[in-house]
């Protein structure tokens, strides 16, 4: 009988039935069709193993501590030591000097989402993606102590892990060589504003940032969004806009897979669609096959209606250039 109404639930929702009010608690994890930004109080959202968890976003933070950045951490992977990462210690040169830091590689740094380390999903996908087609440093960050707690809290936190991210970029390469056209900075949902962050301390000199579906609760005209400006090309892919994800089109170039909406092709909740964008990403990494066509609006890359000219989604090209909204199809399964 209980599952006879949460199904009944779900079935009314997806209809199109009236919204819950403000305080409406969802029941069936990890849906969150109820939700509307600005006005919804608990929503559903993934941790680093994609596991929905109930979040209060009217949740009382007065005593957390928003200076958090300086308890980072670095994880450096590459095809010499590509499972157990070397930790890389800001200020501690001997942390690089015995490390297998490579200045002439190309450099990318990957910041998780919210109740996360960097042992999370998007950092392995990304990671591997990478050192499978290329010498690189991949440097995940560990921001923990301000990713786990409160949902809220970790919105507070973004600013400072976004500007240590910056300080430590700034001083491994003054210090140990290398260079910010060489820098790719990645960010999932919450990390995807650390990086924007990082980006925008670095005087937005950074060569690239990829935005994956960047956290949209908290973020309506929120300044530590992740923006256009960031760096020298900046990219997002949405898969849960309107939701988990921001809609809006706020980097240089938005591509927006299956109408960038939930649900995603094998998907049937918003978690699952949200975690999509680094999916979809290391996929784009790997095999670089997914062209999107440029839309005329935000509509028509709903509808994924697009028949403009072409471009490629994601990819770890340092020098790709472009802007626009694109739509496209995937599948439902890797590599989509």
């Amino acid at each position: 009988m209980e599952l006879f109404i949460l199904l009944s639930l779900f079935v009314s929702l997806c209809a199109g039935g009236p919204k819950p009010s403000s305080d409406y608690i969802p029941i069936i994890p990890g849906d969150n069709s109820h939700y509307v930004e600005g006005v919804s109080r608990y929503v559903w959202i993934p941790d680093g193993d994609d596991v929905p968890h109930l979040v209060d976003l009217h949740a009382p933070t007065e005593n957390f501590d928003s200076k958090s950045g300086a308890q980072n951490e670095y994880w450096l992977y590459t095809r010499r030591n590509p499972q157990n990462h070397q930790r890389l210690r800001h200020n501690d040169a001997n942390s690089v000097r015995n490390s297998n830091y490579n200045p002439n590689l190309p450099t990318a740094f990957i910041a998780h989402g919210w109740n996360s380390d960097g042992n999370s999903k998007v950092n392995t996908y990304v990671r591997d993606a990478l050192l499978h087609i290329g010498e690189y440093n991949v440097i995940a960050l560990d921001w923990r102590r301000g990713a786990n707690g409160l949902y809220s809290s970790s919105v507070r936190a973004i600013p400072d892990t976004g500007e240590h991210l910056a300080f430590f970029i700034s001083w491994l390469i003054s210090s140990f060589g290398g260079n910010l056209n060489n820098v790719h900075l990645i960010g999932y949902s919450l990390g995807a504003h650390v990086v924007g962050n990082a980006g925008r301390t670095l005087g937005r000199r950074v060569a690239r940032i990829s935005g994956l579906d960047p956290a949209g609760p908290q973020f309506g005209r929120n300044p530590q969004a992740l923006n256009s400006q960031d760096a020298t090309y900046v990219e997002c892919i949405h898969t849960d806009g309107g939701t988990m994800g921001i809609f809006d089109p706020i980097c240089q170039t938005n591509f927006y897979p299956n109408g960038g909406i939930n649900p995603q092709p094998g998907c049937w909740i918003n978690t699952c669609s949200h975690s999509r964008s680094y999916q979809l990403y290391a996929a784009t990494v790997r095999y670089d096959r997914f062209i999107g066509r440029q839309c005329a609006n935000l509509d028509e890359a709903r509808r994924n209606r697009c028949g403009g000219s072409q471009m490629r989604m994601g990819n770890a090209n340092l020098n790709k250039r472009g802007f626009g909204l694109y739509g496209l199809s995937t599948g439902g399964e890797w590599p989509y």
